[in-house]
């Protein structure tokens, strides 16, 4: 049981830490801040990508998150 709860807190940690990277990364894509949008990216891949060898992600949603938004940071004019 203990280390259920420990490995419960890692995952919690990990996928409230890549929420808020998504969705400050969504905020910079939305105001059309290209350049922060795009010097956050590597820690939003970084963060898919651990949440995705942790089991949090499938590895296809992962690749479908970091796709979008890739996609959409790539249409800021």
């Amino acid at each position: 049981m203990r280390s259920d709860v420990k490995k419960r807190v890692k995952n919690l940690r990990r996928s409230r830490t890549l929420k808020s990277l998504v969705k400050e990364v969504k905020g910079y894509i939305s105001a059309g801040d290209k350049k922060k949008a795009q010097e956050k990216m590597p820690q939003v891949q970084k963060a898919i990508d651990k949440a995705a060898k942790a089991g949090i992600l499938k590895k296809n949603t992962a690749s479908r998150k970091k796709s979008r938004l890739a996609s959409a940071i790539k249409k800021i004019s």
